[in-house]
């Protein structure tokens, strides 16, 4: 299924939209709705549950701050919501489009490894419970970003078609992290509009596992 995806040269196909009103097109919604809210209470029930105190108390001991970071991110349609996230930086006043890079000094060495393992991620369940994000979709950027990228890179708006996911198939597929270029946004937009026009619930497992298999190992853009 994942070796099917689009070449990195494939030009970004438009995203399928004949579909939207038809009665398979529903039932697939329902059953990735009914997978997010299964997944993430399961999630909530045997992780979070212990993680989230954990977690709380090694980020207050170690930096000064808040435990949860949340930022204003592009949602479906191109609505806003605040994603959360548990702080792996110290305070500061950086812009909030200044993006984290390799060696970033802002980065507490428990955030670190939060960042590292995905573990920062996390309390996005929350944002899958609210209905505001998916376990699989498009991840959703900074709205300074969404107004860059949107005038730069063709098609971007078409991640937004769906809803915005904890993981994606370009994350596992090695584009996340720190986008130094527009190329590498545009990668980005080719495998998430493929995901888009492909998607199933399949897939969403295959995506699933393979992210829990990059937290474990880590991943070289993680940052």
């Amino acid at each position: 299924m994942l070796q099917r995806s689009p070449a990195v040269s494939h030009a970004p196909g438009a995203v399928r939209t004949g579909q939207a009103g038809t009665g398979h097109r529903r039932r697939s919604l329902r059953t990735k709705r009914a997978f997010d809210l299964v997944f993430s209470l399961l999630v909530v029930a045997l992780l979070l549950s212990w993680v989230v105190p954990l977690v709380a108390l090694v980020v207050k001991l170690t930096s000064r701050g808040p435990v949860f970071f949340r930022q204003l991110r592009t949602g479906k349609d191109g609505q806003p919501f605040y994603c959360y996230k548990f702080r792996s930086m110290r305070a500061h006043n950086a812009s909030p489009g200044t993006q984290a890079t390799a060696g970033d000094a802002r980065i507490t060495r428990v955030g670190a490894f939060l960042r590292k393992t995905s573990l920062d991620e996390l309390p996005q369940f929350l944002n899958v419970l609210r209905g505001e994000m998916s376990v699989v979709g498009p991840r959703p950027h900074m709205l300074q970003h969404t107004d860059e990228y949107a005038r730069v890179v063709p098609g971007f708006m078409q991640r937004h078609a769906v809803t915005p996911g904890i993981t994606g198939l370009a994350q596992v597929r090695g584009y996340r992290g720190e986008t130094k270029a527009v190329s590498a946004m545009a990668k980005r937009v080719r495998f998430d509009v493929w995901y888009i026009n492909h998607g199933s619930l399949g897939l969403d497992v295959k995506i699933v596992t393979l992210t829990v298999r990059q937290a474990v190992l880590g991943h070289p853009n993680a940052r």
